[in-house]
């Protein structure tokens, strides 16, 4: 039962990624970026306030590794969406696991099963399958992007562990994530120019963007509190199959077999890596 908070998270942040892509026909990256951090603080900002939760922090740093690196990845990400596919650019930012798997490895030194080093390399190929058969000359810029946003949300894994293994809790850490994202966001919207009218469709795209996200977090965290770990990583998955049917109802967009054994391949690695990696309490997400 408590597996349906993964596959309410993963509908969410779909529903998130719909939002991004109908919204990047009106608005620009750096307008979406921090509308997505300002409305996420606003929302999440009132139930601290009602709650009267302490902000206080003694780990200032790691907040601040961790908001950066998601910040970035954010960026690529949302330019990910607007470019290319959805199935494609959601399933690039989920190669996030293999690359955090490769972290724990290589920086924190942790030891792995046998067998992880293949288990990444399938997740490669997996990348290249998907790529290679789907995506047009054109979409390459935005591949990299998705690829990108994969690679360094895995650094703001990194750091999401690191402050739950300091005792912060989750809120905290998703409030200054996103206050982070809307306060890196503003320069980049003030230089951007020019800004777009905001019409009642696009109120509803930007509250949806950081609503979703939000609610997509709070329902993360409660799969990885009250379930079981690599279950919920498991599951987290779905975001792909999710986007999938968004982008094909929506877009008319469509995966040749070799593009879904890609997907397969990516998902099964992830999985795979995550089980093979000794500590894989992960309690949280950069989109």
């Amino acid at each position: 039962m408590q597996s349906l908070w993964m596959v309410a998270a993963s509908l969410l942040f779909a529903c998130m990624g719909v939002c991004v892509k109908l919204a990047a026909e009106q608005f620009s990256a750096a307008e979406l970026v921090f509308w997505r951090g300002f409305v996420a603080t606003v929302l999440l900002g009132g139930y601290i306030l009602a709650r009267r939760l302490p902000l206080a922090t003694p780990h200032a740093r790691t907040h601040i590794v961790r908001g950066v690196s998601g910040f970035v990845s954010l960026v690529m990400y949302f330019y990910a969406i607007a470019m290319i596919p959805l199935a494609a650019a959601v399933t690039l930012n989920y190669t996030s696991p293999l690359f955090l798997a490769l972290l724990l490895v290589l920086w924190v030194g942790e030891p792995v099963r046998r067998g992880f080093h293949l288990v990444l390399a399938a997740g490669f190929i997996g990348v290249m399958l998907l790529l290679q058969p789907t995506l047009e000359r054109g979409q390459w810029l935005g591949a990299l992007f998705g690829l990108g946003s994969g690679i360094i949300s895995s650094v703001a894994y990194l750091n999401v562990r690191r402050l739950g293994e300091l005792g912060e809790p989750e809120w905290r850490t998703v409030f200054y994530f996103s206050a982070l994202s809307a306060v890196g966001g503003l320069p980049w919207l003030l230089s951007a120019g020019p800004f777009h009218a905001i019409d009642s469709r696009g109120w509803l795209l930007l509250l949806g963007i950081g609503a979703f996200g939000v609610l997509a977090q709070l329902c993360m965290t409660a799969a990885y509190k009250r379930g079981k770990t690599l279950t919920s990583a498991s599951l987290a998955y779905s975001t792909v199959v999710f986007s999938s049917i968004f982008g094909m109802l929506l877009w008319a967009e469509s995966l040749s077999w070799l593009s879904w054994a890609g997907v397969a391949l990516i998902i099964a690695s992830g999985v795979a890596a995550t089980a093979m990696s000794r500590r894989t309490d992960m309690h949280a997400v950069t989109d």
